[in-house]
């Protein structure tokens, strides 16, 4: 096990949709355990594969006291009538939080390292973590989901940190 370097705006990585986990390896193990031992440090609610560098879809999360991984999720089931609007932050983009909507409720589906199925859901910032690390492997920050005006500052601020 080891704690990951960050990747942080600017890296192509953090732009580019990963790809699906097809073998689980001694490589997707090792992966595993450097997702949970890197996202295990006070202030870090969650961390993509992306963000250490590998380009497959897993993640891990630290929500109320409780870390956990997903390979290959998908997010399945979003509230569609309950938001939140709480300001965001990222590993990725540090020491900058801006408000960001989501969704309340998120679902999301995948598989554990031994290939079975994995359900992992929550309200409020577990929910904002599934939705985070999702867009994460998709390619996306959360700067991508901002307001425009919101963005447009935003943008201004990363700019400024680089």
């Amino acid at each position: 096990m080891a704690m990951r370097e960050i990747r942080v705006v600017g890296d192509p990585v953090l732009r580019t949709p990963c790809e699906p986990v097809t073998e689980i390896d001694a490589r997707v193990r090792s992966l595993v355990e450097d997702l949970l031992e890197t996202v295990d440090e006070d202030g870090r609610a969650g961390l993509a594969a992306n963000q250490i560098g590998v380009n497959l879809r897993a993640f891990s999360w630290n929500i109320d006291d409780e870390i956990g991984y997903v390979l290959n999720p998908r997010i399945v089931e979003l509230s569609e009538d309950e938001f939140q609007d709480g300001d965001e932050g990222c590993l990725s983009v540090p020491g900058l939080w801006f408000p960001t909507k989501r969704a309340w409720y998120a679902r999301v589906e995948g598989m554990d390292l031994d290939g079975r199925p994995v359900v992992v859901e929550g309200e409020e910032l577990m929910a904002r973590c599934l939705q985070h690390e999702v867009d994460h492997l998709d390619g996306m920050l959360y700067l991508d989901r901002l307001e425009r005006s919101v963005r447009k500052k935003a943008m201004k601020a990363v700019r400024e940190q680089l």
